[in-house]
């Protein structure tokens, strides 16, 4: 760019014209010519008449300050008799801005900011579209013909044309705006929002992908309309170039197959899952919080009544803890609810939508300043400790933190080994001094207990013969106990669902709900600790909410 501000600047005789009547310059002015009169035929009788004028000056002495300046004035003088003759108004670039404005020219005259006004066209020509924006850089600045661009981008020599014609009438509105546009900054206000994850995320978790602002910006802009790159470009202030970029990366994920955005044909894109604003979060939460008081009393008597049920479970343990076994069973408990609400919603409501099947979905919400809900983690492991095979599940909420995650090695955990050593007991009296420091540790996170001498698994622990019916005694709160509050918190959800979700991913309600049911569990949880059902551990850390299933 600097190479071509010097020679813009550099002053030469008249006679030295003809030096700069090569193809490149004759590609410009038929380009020039083609935007103005759209007709092939009166392009070419334009064009010849220019390059006349241009020779006819080269044969008059004098001097030239700024060539391409000269070039461009003489076209449009040129262009203006031309149009004269034939009688037709027509509307061009003349008034302040024009194809020469590419080549950072201004009319006699006028100050002289070419380089000023390089610097804003390179940065305008970042603002268009892949197509547009290859096509001005082939024809402008490596100075190919349109024949070798059309060749290049595997179209037609018309096509390059007329997007070398939009792509310029593009620039001359926002030079139009200069004063307004050209300083203005990177419009990337604070926004964020949480996404949850269902499935088996092992194929690519598209939510990787969408973790910096910018892509959060592109997603919420997408959300609330389809939008072109450029459209997202201006919306943004930055160039086309690097929404582009980023589109295709969110639009693929991160494998490929399931992304956060989908390109509509018409070359849109919108969003690829539901996202729900903080409005329309709240009043999905609200049609479930409002039935709390019912579900907490229903909750605690259901509890009550099968106290012993609970209690004469087979669980490998030495003593039962019902503390421990309602902590366990607790997303089951509070679920119930939202469990009847969507039967109700697919027997009443969606049962003619067909159902999106995808092996791991993302859903969310615009983050309202509050935490909601929580999870359910865990992990397998084979011959450790005598036992062939381990499972270990952990649920995590406000007020119980996550002990086992995805990809956790039981093999090199001595803590969890103790407590598999222990479920039968353990006399501390075997222990090494380096694994006495770890059931110290072990007993402080809750996975022992010690009683006199010997070391005792405090964690639930099941026999894997037993997992299905595990959380058999819970699931039967779903039958019969929430019918009638369930249909109606159904009936309102289901008219917001679909005033709020986009037709195309109508086919997801079921997560829908599940946004819409948040704030359920860790309101059950505060309601059975003020009843005295549950004692949370301290600083979230104990074998609350943990149990292991084994299989010798």
């Amino acid at each position: 760019m600097k190479a071509l501000i010097n020679r813009l600047e550099k002053t030469m005789k008249k006679r030295d014209l003809l030096k700069y009547f090569d193809e490149s310059l004759l590609d410009k002015l038929f380009g020039f010519c083609y935007a103005r009169t759209n007709d092939s035929y009166e392009a070419d009788e334009l064009c010849s008449d220019i390059v006349y004028a241009l020779a006819e000056a080269a044969n008059h002495d004098g001097e030239i300050e700024n060539v391409y300046p000269f070039i461009w004035k003489v076209a449009r003088n040129v262009y203006a008799d031309f149009s004269g003759r034939r009688r037709k108004r027509t509307e061009t670039f003349c008034d302040g801005v024009s194809d020469e404005m590419l080549l950072s020219v201004a009319d006699e005259g006028e100050p002289d900011n070419t380089a000023e006004q390089l610097t804003f066209i390179y940065r305008r020509i970042a603002f268009l579209t892949k197509a547009y924006r290859e096509a001005m850089i082939l024809f402008y600045i490596e100075g190919l013909s349109t024949a070798e661009i059309a060749k290049r981008q595997n179209t037609s020599e018309g096509a390059i044309r007329q997007r070398l014609f939009s792509a310029r009438q593009k620039i001359k509105i926002e030079v139009e705006k200069m004063a307004d546009t050209c300083n203005k900054p990177v419009a990337l206000d604070k926004i964020d929002f949480v996404i949850w994850g269902t499935g088996s995320p092992g194929w690519g978790d598209p939510r990787n992908v969408c973790t910096r602002m910018f892509s959060k910006h592109i997603v919420w802009l997408c959300r609330k309309k389809p939008m072109s790159a450029s459209e997202i470009a201006e919306e943004l202030n930055v160039p086309t170039v690097y929404v582009e970029e980023e589109l295709e990366i969110l639009c693929e994920g991160e494998n490929g197959e399931y992304g956060l955005l989908r390109r509509l044909d018409n070359g849109k894109y919108v969003l690829n899952f539901i996202l729900l604003d903080k409005d329309v979060f709240e009043k999905a939460n609200a049609i479930y919080t409002e039935q709390l008081p019912k579900i907490c009393d229903t909750i605690s008597s259901y509890i009550d009544e099968h106290k012993a049920e609970y209690l004469a479970f087979p669980y490998l343990n030495k003593k039962t803890d019902m503390n421990l076994i309602i902590w366990q069973q607790i997303t089951n408990i509070a679920d119930a609810f939202s469990h009847c609400v969507e039967c109700s919603l697919e027997k009443n409501d969606f049962s003619d939508i067909p159902e999106t099947k995808r092996p791991f979905s993302v859903f969310g919400y615009v983050d309202n300043g509050k935490y909601y809900g929580g999870g359910w983690d865990g992990v397998t492991a084979q011959n450790v400790c005598g036992f062939s095979n381990i499972r270990l599940d952990n649920i995590y909420i406000t007020r119980i933190k996550k002990h086992f995650s995805c990809g956790l090695e039981v093999s090199k955990e001595p803590r969890i080994q103790l407590a598999l050593r222990a479920i039968d007991g353990l006399d501390i009296a075997t222990l090494s001094e380096a694994e006495k420091e770890h059931a110290a540790k072990a007993i402080e996170c809750g996975y022992l207990y010690r009683d006199g001498d010997m070391l005792y698994t405090k964690i639930l622990v099941n026999s894997l013969s037993d997992e299905n019916r595990l959380f058999d005694i819970s699931n039967n709160l779903r039958n019969g106990y929430f019918d009638t509050d369930a249909a109606s918190v159904a009936e309102k959800i289901a008219s917001l669902i679909k005033k709020s979700v986009p037709d195309y991913l109508i086919g997801e309600w079921r997560l829908a709900n599940t946004l819409a049911e948040m704030p359920v569990l860790d309101a059950v949880v505060e309601c059975l600790i003020e009843k005295g059902i549950l004692t949370p551990p301290e600083d979230g850390i104990g074998a609350e909410g943990c149990w292991m299933g084994v299989k010798k």
